[in-house]
């Protein structure tokens, strides 16, 4: 091997030439040379168990094993494979030069470590790998055993090259997965093995899924028994974690074949349901990391992402996972922290963008009768009464997500808010079980002003500003509830946001007493108050009012923003909350008004100052770091008792720091006369000529022109100003003035540049709009048209109409005389009929004469020729009297 000259190289560099060789050394080359020259088996075999001995105690031994002893042994394992004896201990040996030996406390960590080194040497070896493999179909235990372990080994300090090397080999992966159906100990190898052989190797995990892994995993689990198993189970669900993770078509398998049955089935508690060892925390910790891998769907450039995670939730949510979610995270108060917290947050991600999960936690109720009680009221109560930190960020998750996007949802939560009598604001806790959702969040807000801990109230305003985010109704409708002062004497009742901003001074004294705040939680107090305050003066201008309606409280802003004791956070938040001040101000009096608060600003802060703030604020830590969409870490063997962090900054801050700032700009840079911008000036009024049009547009620019002149005068007074109170940073002061002034006349001229684009826009809307009105003209006249023809149409319908109407009640009134008299018609059909038959008996007449004449002439030549013609003339009449007699009998 080439390697080992090169390695042998190194050894002598690091720890000396051959001269300098320690014993260790040389007894490791005569017991290789006895291995590999040999004559008598058994003494190949006692040199082999002196040679993993001494390899597995000693470090030199190691290093002396890598230099030489590589050759050798493979070539046991390759041409001996009869001798299992042999090819267990050469495994063994193995075994023992890539396990690092467990080094004292004294010891220096930087010193050359021999196990990574022989990992390294081995792992270059691709013959080695495939050598190795083969291995796995040998029947004896211990052969198979070991060569699990070397896998491991290699695989732990040389994962890429060893994954590439079994993916060039035929069958490897299968063999691999034959070894999960081998006995216990060998399964336990392989599963191990297979966890680090599937981390970010997606051709592995693919052909590890087709070879049925999903199967063979929840078999194991369910052997195992479930969470209450030991870290096998753990390590199944670490693999199942492999495979699934940002793979939508692996998700799509699990989902289609195996289903999410076993995988919710293993959440359930059983048995000693108060008992929850380490391990099996660990264990429920990665299923419900599992699940969380689940809703995230595929990878970010999977076009599938979106679809497969809906439907991951969906029928997740089918499967009664929600249940199971509630029972761990809400009901189940004697889990640990770590699977309260995950299990609220996976109810969270449940929730997120999904109406329809979001009704079905809304709907759920939790308890037995009849102590029963909606989910959300307990989600509520944990988060108000627990001591831990990340199980109120848990829970607060769950609101934020329950209200983003959920204007019903908001709505619903807020119609719950009916203040209670002052009685009952300083009741004990254990008293708000009937409560509602909307009574028990007021409760929480006024509960902890008495002993000066505000961090239940604190608490209770974040779920407040989740109800409120970009709500207008919902801010409108809690901007008139308005809570008994706690002291009767004081007064009249206060307004709910003036109570909150009492709170925020109150924090701001308890700290100013020693210079710290009283206790870990009041250290967010401030950001979470001032958050909500931020969101309800969002876009709404009679909150801005209500908040403006107390001197002090714009007083009490401006000291938070210059207060250097305050942290970045608080300071910046609270130049937001004086920026809404000016942006959604639409007060007509000239004390509160949006150029009265700018004034102010500049005068008691300074503009340069106040701007400094936003910069400080995104340059801090909370704001400058980009977080990932997962900062989640996988559950490891490592970090399995690791919890998750919290996230103490919403992006959403980002967002509103970045809109008020390019909008005070805006406003700071128009003239008091223009702070509300009149759209009708820029519009034709109705009645008016295009020259009178025209006309007045010039004069509106004009106009615009001159307030350019007047605020470039007054920017140069600021300027000024700026410069004669900058003191010693007086040169940076002018130079952020002069950015500030650059900035505010290209605000103006861009101003002017769009008023000036309008009126053309508006010119070519106008000729636009009559070219159209002459169209639709021209269409209503020839509509006209055919309406008057269709009209003409119809009236001659109807006088054909009339006429026929007039002819059938004539024929109705005089059918009587119309009707002919039939015996006049049968006298005068008798008399044709008698005028015929006279006429037809004429011809009869006529005939009988000729017949006459003609027997009269037969009779006179019968007579000359001597015949009797009366004789022959007897039977003639008789004839024709018996033929008429017959035909009247027949008659």
């Amino acid at each position: 091997m080439d390697l080992v000259s090169g390695y042998k190289g190194v050894v002598g560099f690091v720890f000396g030439n051959e001269n300098s060789a320690s014993n260790e050394d040389s007894y490791v080359e005569r017991l290789l040379d006895r291995i590999s020259n040999g004559k008598l088996a058994e003494d190949r075999r006692n040199a082999l168990t002196e040679l993993q001995a001494i390899v597995a105690e000693s470090r030199g031994a190691q290093l002396a094993f890598g230099a030489m002893g590589f050759p050798v042994l493979m070539s046991v394992l390759k041409e001996e494979r009869d001798d299992v004896e042999m090819v267990r201990g050469a495994l063994e040996t193995l075994v023992s030069a890539l396990t690092p030996i467990d080094h004292g406390r004294g010891a220096n960590r930087n010193e050359v470590q021999p196990a990574l080194m022989n990992t390294d040497l081995l792992s270059r070896e691709s013959d080695s790998i495939s050598l190795l493999l083969s291995l796995l179909i040998e029947e004896d235990f211990y052969v198979r055993y070991y060569t699990l372990q070397i896998l491991t080994a290699l695989l732990t300090n040389s994962p890429s090259r060893l994954q590439e090397a079994i993916l060039s080999i035929p069958r490897g992966i299968t063999r691999l997965m034959d070894m999960l159906m081998d006995r216990e100990v060998i399964r336990n190898e392989a599963l191990l093995l297979l966890t680090y052989l599937t981390r970010e190797a997606e051709d592995i995990q693919k052909i590890v899924v087709f070879e049925g892994a999903f199967e063979k995993i929840f078999s194991i689990i369910k052997e195992e028994g479930g969470s209450e198993g030991g870290v096998v189970v753990q390590d199944c669900l670490e693999l199942l974690n492999n495979l699934i993770r940002k793979n939508a078509s692996n998700q799509i398998l699990l989902r289609e074949t195996m289903g999410f049955d076993p995988l919710i089935s293993t959440l359930k508690l059983r048995g000693g349901t108060y008992s929850f060892t380490q391990q099996k925390t660990i264990n429920l910790l990665s299923v419900l990391e599992t699940i969380n891998l689940l809703m995230m769907g595929g990878s970010e450039t999977d076009p599938q992402k979106d679809s497969s995670k809906l439907t991951n939730k969906t029928v997740l949510v089918q499967k009664k996972l929600l249940d199971h979610l509630l029972m761990l995270g809400v009901e189940s108060q004697w889990a640990p922290v770590s699977v309260r917290c995950l299990a609220l947050r996976c109810i969270g991600d449940l929730i997120s963008g999904n109406s329809k999960n979001r009704d079905a936690l809304s709907s759920k109720v939790l308890g037995e009768e009849p102590q029963i009680e909606p989910a959300l009221n307990s989600i509520l109560r944990i988060m108000l009464r627990t001591s831990s930190m990340q199980e109120f960020v848990a829970a607060d998750y769950i609101f934020k997500n329950f209200c983003e996007k959920n204007a019903d949802g908001q709505t619903m939560l807020a119609s719950t808010l009916i203040p209670q009598p002052n009685s009952m604001v300083h009741s004990p806790t254990e008293d708000d079980v009937n409560l509602s959702f909307g009574r028990m969040l007021l409760h929480g807000l006024a509960l902890s002003e008495r002993d000066g801990n505000l961090e239940t109230s604190c608490r209770a305003a974040s779920v407040l500003s989740h109800i409120l985010w970009d709500n207008i109704q919902c801010k409108e409708k809690v901007l008139r509830i308005e809570l008994d002062s706690p002291t009767p004497s004081f007064g009249a009742p206060e307004p709910l946001m003036h109570r909150m901003v009492r709170y925020l001074a109150l924090v701001s004294s308890m700290k100013n007493k020693d210079g710290k705040s009283g206790s870990m939680g009041n250290l967010y107090v401030q950001p979470i108050i001032l958050k909500l305050l931020v969101t309800w003066l969002a876009d709404c201008p009679s909150a801005v009012l209500c908040f403006l309606d107390s001197r002090p409280h714009l007083t009490y802003l401006h000291e938070l923003v210059s207060s250097p004791s305050e942290t970045l956070c608080v300071r910046g938040l609270a130049a937001v909350l004086l920026g809404e001040c000016v942006i959604y101000n639409k007060s007509s009096d000239n004390k509160k008004d949006a150029l009265t608060i700018v004034d102010s600003i500049s005068q008691k802060i300074g503009l340069t100052s106040y701007f400094v703030k936003f910069d400080e604020m995104q340059k801090s830590i909370l704001f400058s770091s980009e977080k990932p969409a997962q900062s989640h870490k996988p559950l490891m063997r490592s970090t399995a008792a690791s919890m998750a962090e919290i996230e103490d900054v919403d992006e959403n801050d980002l967002v509103w720091k970045r809109i008020l700032e390019k909008a005070l700009w805006r406003a700071y840079s128009r003239p008091k006369s223009e702070v509300a911008v009149v759209p009708a000036e820029l519009e034709q009024r109705s009645g008016e000529s295009d020259k009178d049009y025209i006309i007045r547009l010039k004069a509106f620019v004009e106009k615009q022109c001159s307030e350019i002149q007047n605020l470039l005068g007054r920017n140069a007074s600021l300027a000024e100003d700026l410069a004669k109170t900058g003191g010693s940073d007086s040169q940076p002061e002018q130079r952020i003035s002069g950015g500030l002034e650059r900035v505010q006349v290209e605000t103006l001229r861009r101003d002017l540049q769009e008023a000036s684009q309008r009126v053309e826009m508006l010119k070519a809307e106008k000729a636009k709009i009559e070219s159209e009105a002459s169209m639709y003209q021209n269409l209503a006249g020839k509509l006209e048209s055919d309406l008057r023809s269709l009209s003409d149409a119809y009236n001659s319908l109807e006088q054909t109409n009339i006429h026929l109407e007039k002819e059938v009640k004539a024929l109705k009134s005089g059918g009587a005389s119309a009707i002919p008299d039939i015996e006049e018609i049968k006298a005068e059909a008798r008399e044709e009929a008698q005028k015929e038959s006279e006429a037809e008996l004429n011809d009869l007449l006529v005939c009988l004469g000729q017949e006459q004449s003609k027997v009269e002439r037969l009779s006179a030549r019968l007579l000359d020729l001597g015949e009797d013609v009366d004789k022959l003339l007897e039977g003639i009449g008789d004839d024709m009297g018996l033929a008429e007699e017959g035909e009247e009998e027949e008659d």
